[in-house]
């Protein structure tokens, strides 16, 4: 029982679970001007975590096929045969619909649709899209930068400009972190057909170049909300502190396209997220 349960944990990815929440947090922190309301969070988080994991493990099911074929995916539950496909299914729609439920009936419509319009995107547009065309990367991130605007709807009912800053961060943050794990797995990709600029372009030259307009754009849009008044000189001397350090490093993996500096990259990346989420919450805290 102990190993089924671990498997089905697996299956939600809780890492990816876990950071989806932090910014789904941290956009309902912001649009509140605090915490206005611990049990709409308390259900924000409920509702959030399970259409997340039930979009991950919907994703899953999709996939089962292409992640045996992979090294780094085929020990997953599905491909490995500790779930079956049809379990797995049943598991991503019951906690996709409960947590749409929590959300509508406990929070609100808005962050109710905003999470049905991210699980949407995420398993019905991205994952097909991966072995149609190399923009997969960029669809990708709409629904990776939507949980700040589902956590501000929370707290305010509405959207407006600051959240949609909040949403801009996240969706160019992720092409340099993505095109790293790209250029990474790019064999398994090949193996099967998933259309990545990595795989479509051997040689690298137009993933290079997304790589670093991206890391280049990443730092002028991370200090928008210092000229809207949502932060400081705080935020602002360490957004660009952490901004600049990545692109450097994005040059660098640019310049030598070897496999310890795409690490090096991928690193950074994982860094730069927090670091700015803490610069925010502590700019706007003090």
């Amino acid at each position: 029982m102990k190993k089924i349960l671990s498997a089905y944990l697996e299956l939600t990815k809780p890492r990816i679970v876990f950071m989806i929440l932090v910014t789904t947090v941290l956009g309902y922190y912001l649009g509140g001007k605090g915490i206005n309301s611990w049990p709409v969070l308390f259900y924000l988080i409920i509702g959030v975590s399970l259409t997340c994991a039930g979009a991950s493990v919907l994703n899953q099911y999709l996939e089962r096929e292409y992640d045996s074929k992979m090294t780094r995916t085929r020990n997953r539950p599905i491909p490995s045969g500790r779930i079956t496909a049809d379990a797995a299914l049943t598991f991503g729609i019951i906690l996709s619909l409960v947590g749409l439920f929590i959300l509508y009936v406990e929070v609100n419509i808005l962050t109710a649709f905003l999470s049905l319009l991210t699980t949407f995107l995420y398993v019905m547009v991205y994952t097909p899209m991966k072995r149609v065309s190399w923009l997969n990367t960029t669809v990708g991130s709409v629904p990776g930068a939507i949980p700040p605007l589902g956590g501000w709807a929370a707290a305010t009912g509405t959207l407006d400009f600051n959240a949609g800053m909040l949403f801009l961060i996240l969706f160019v943050w992720q092409h340099p972190h993505f095109y790293a794990i790209a250029w990474l797995c790019r064999e398994d990709y090949q193996k099967c057909g998933f259309q990545m600029l990595s795989v479509i372009d051997p040689d690298g030259d137009r993933m290079f170049r997304h790589t670093l307009f991206y890391a280049a754009i990443l730092v002028p849009v991370s200090i928008i909300p210092v000229f809207t008044g949502q932060t400081g000189l705080l935020y602002c001397i360490g957004a660009l502190l952490v901004g600049c350090a990545q692109l450097w490093i994005s040059q660098l993996f640019v310049k030598t396209r070897t496999h310890a500096d795409a690490v090096k990259l991928l690193k950074a990346s994982v860094f730069y997220l927090p670091t700015i989420f803490i610069l925010i919450l502590l700019d706007t805290r003090f």
